[in-house]
């Protein structure tokens, strides 16, 4: 019989998972990997010639792992540790975050008028076991001009976000079809998240 947990640690800075968590009456401490002596970062490169689905599954996998081993390195109770990793995907290649206003103006004007597909790895490890799931979505974005396009990367809302937007902010009035997970394009699916964590044997409505 699985062990009974009533908390997991997140292995992630983002408030989406944190508000996706709460969603669902989840638990959680966050676990930060990089502010700490026993920090231990994941490196998102991807391999030469990687499909997109193997790496959203690593990065997802490695991330939980390295939150485990933090986890212990600091002697914190006994939690499973949760990481995901989302990823954009357009005509077969990753399209990750922009680094600047510019770069997320580019990104947008190929998601326009254009289908996409968002992956979201989800992964838990607790001790020696990684449990992992896959949530993959399309979406289809209305046609955008170049003036809707810069007023809404000017919003901010494009930092440090996969593809270069936000479904659940100023974004969704892009969104003409999403066929999938909304949770999941978001960061976190929650079916799927909720699949996991009944396997380390919590109670999740």
């Amino acid at each position: 019989m699985a062990n009974r947990h009533h908390a997991i640690y997140l292995a992630s800075a983002s408030p989406r998972r944190r508000e996706l968590l709460k969603q669902i009456g989840v638990r959680f401490e966050v676990l930060l990997l990089r502010d700490h002596p026993s920090r231990m970062d994941v490196d998102e490169t991807p391999h030469g010639g990687e499909d997109p689905r193997d790496y959203v599954l690593r990065l997802a996998r490695l991330k939980a792992e390295a939150g485990s081993r933090a986890s212990r390195a600091r002697h914190l109770p006994a939690y499973p540790v949760l990481a995901a990793d989302t990823s954009v995907i357009l005509d077969g290649q990753i399209i990750g975050k922009p680094a600047d206003r510019g770069e997320a103006e580019n990104m947008l004007a190929r998601l326009a008028g254009r289908r996409h597909e968002v992956l979201t790895a989800v992964a838990v490890a607790f001790e020696e076991r990684v449990e992992i799931m896959l949530s993959a979505s399309t979406v289809e974005f209305a046609p955008l001009d170049a003036r809707r396009i810069k007023r809404y990367v000017a919003s901010g809302e494009s930092h440090d976000k996969a593809g270069a937007y936000a479904i659940q902010g100023r974004a969704a009035a892009f969104v003409a079809r999403l066929e999938g997970s909304y949770s999941g394009v978001m960061g976190l699916p929650l079916f799927e998240t909720a699949q996991l964590l009944q396997k380390f044997g919590m109670e999740v409505i």
